[in-house]
């Protein structure tokens, strides 16, 4: 007799067991779910901050290139006004002298065509 009592409390505490695990198993899933819908607004949050981050960090990066790029044309301009401006001066300069050194060029050929011209005058007529 003590065999089968002992036999039917353990078949009972194995039951009401069995069900336990069933209704932990089944509070586990839900939780489970909750957790992953928790962990999904979460990653959602993260990313929406992530990419709101980036975003701001772009266009920060846009807006120095752009000052960037303006001062370096406008440095750009500058220096290439001021060579210009050395290249006009020297290219004046050089045609000042260009048309010196002609004008002294030509005044010799005409004395030198004068006297050649002169000289042959002389040996037609016979001098």
């Amino acid at each position: 007799m003590r065999a089968i009592r002992f036999a039917a409390v353990v078949f009972g505490v194995v039951v009401s067991a069995g069900s336990l695990v069933a209704q932990t198993a089944k509070q586990d899933m839900k939780e489970a779910g909750h957790d992953t819908a928790q962990a999904t607004k979460k990653t959602g949050h993260v990313i929406a901050k992530g990419t709101e981050k980036g975003y701001d960090k772009t266009k920060e990066g846009t807006v120095k290139a752009a000052h960037a790029t303006a001062h370096g044309t406008k440095v750009a301009a500058n220096k290439t006004a001021d060579v210009a401006e050395t290249g006009y001066d020297k290219t004046k300069e050089g045609t000042v002298k260009a048309a010196k050194a002609t004008a002294h060029g030509t005044k010799v050929a005409a004395h030198k065509t004068a006297e050649g011209t002169k000289k042959a005058a002389d040996k037609v007529d016979g001098k």
